[in-house]
Formats: structure tokens, C-alpha cells, sequence
């Protein structure tokens, strides 16, 4: 089994990573497109086209799923290479919306995610679905995959939204970009408890599962 995965950072080395885990016996071929990250303040078109651009190594390679380990390219730009590529299979990620709907006790959960994948139709729609009666708070992280990939981010960038959102009384944060993977681990510090803090690595093994099963 041959896997491709796409970030444009360093985000999909930790979704990769995890994979491997699930797939020991799979080859996952990785790619990124740390040129133009991040992508998180791109149009549609741009994150499109550079999307585009920078899987075709994963094409060529003859993967049997490419994983888009990006939100904002799957917000934008998953619909389009499903199109382009009828014959390839791809998996997109995706902020969890529905598993902190489900999980929330409060009824108040936390996005943390990019300005492109908080304005998407794809976003807009698992609120519509998910979140009636459920409050959701979405705090500015516009800059933290940028200090992510240039390990430049410290506790004081992040902190005060997780404290403010803890206080208001959320008990789900959801981490909607794979660059906040690099991060969780204080963010839960931080938290203390008061908020799980969820990321989609171990939904995307299941869904490959669940995609090549289907074949």
C-alpha cells in the first residue's frame, strides 16, 4: 500500500508520522509546499493551484489515497481535485466539529483554525449541521502556523485565548489546522484540564481504512 501526504508545512509530517503507526506496512510518501506556506490567508484560486502543484509528485507516485493534511486545502480545494483526478482517491481533513458536538457538556467548544478554513463553505456547513444549539467561539490564530513552521511560536502566543476560552466555560477545543498538532501538547497544559483537545490523526487512519476496504 502506497500513501501520499500533503501539507503545506510541516504539519503532515505529524499526520504522516501517525499514519506509519497505523500502517507499518505502508509506504507514505510525504510532500509540502513550504515555499508558499502558509496558506491560511490565500484566495481559493491560489490555495487551489498551489495545491495542485505540489501533489503531483503523490500522482505520479501512484498512491492508493492522498491525504490532503491540510485544512485549508481541503476547505478550498479538495471538491476541485476530486474533479481534476476522477480516478484518484483522496481524504480530506477537516475541523471536528461533530465529535465536540458530540463530546461538549457545556455546549460551548472552541475552533482553533485558519481565517481561509473559518470563511469556507466546508467549514460553514459543519456549523449549519453540527452546531444548533451550540456555542462556538473561533479566536485568532492567523499567525500561528506562520510561527509554527519557523519554530519561532512560545506559550505567550497562545495562551491568553485558550485561558478566555476555558473561563467562558467551553470544554472542547478542537485543533482545525495540522500545524497545532506541533502545539497540542500545551495547549493541553494550558487548558488544565478544563478542555479536551481534539486533532483528527487517528480518524484519518480509520477513514483510509475504511476508503481502501471500500475498493
Amino acid at each position: 500500500m502506497k500513501l501520499g501526504v500533503f501539507d503545506s508545512g510541516i504539519g503532515g509530517e505529524a499526520v504522516a508520522a501517525a499514519l506509519q503507526v497505523t500502517f507499518p506496512q505502508a509506504e507514505i510518501l510525504t510532500v509540502n509546499d513550504r515555499e508558499h506556506v502558509p496558506y491560511g490567508n490565500r484566495s481559493r484560486e491560489e490555495v487551489t493551484r498551489l495545491t495542485d502543484s505540489a501533489i503531483q509528485p503523490l500522482l505520479e507516485g501512484d498512491c492508493d489515497v492522498i491525504i490532503l493534511a491540510c485544512n485549508t486545502a481541503t476547505a478550498l480545494a479538495i471538491d476541485t481535485l476530486r474533479k481534476q483526478y476522477p480516478l484518484q482517491k483522496f481524504i480530506g481533513i477537516e475541523p471536528m466539529v461533530k465529535t465536540a458536538a458530540s463530546l461538549t457538556k457545556s455546549n460551548k467548544i472552541v475552533v482553533c483554525a485558519t481565517p481561509s478554513t473559518l470563511s469556507s463553505e466546508r467549514y460553514q456547513h459543519l456549523l449549519d449541521k453540527y452546531t444548533e444549539n451550540i456555542e462556538v467561539t473561533e479566536p485568532d490564530c492567523s499567525e500561528w502556523a506562520y510561527l509554527i513552521e519557523n519554530n519561532t511560536i512560545n506559550r505567550s502566543h497562545i495562551e491568553q485565548p485558550i485561558i478566555d476560552a476555558c473561563a467562558s466555560g467551553a470544554d472542547v477545543i478542537v485543533l482545525g489546522c495540522t500545524h497545532y498538532h506541533w502545539i497540542k501538547d500545551l495547549i493541553v497544559e494550558i487548558a488544565q484540564g478544563k478542555a479536551i483537545v481534539i486533532e483528527p490523526s487517528e480518524a484519518i487512519g480509520r477513514r483510509v481504512q475504511q476508503l481502501l476496504e471500500k475498493s
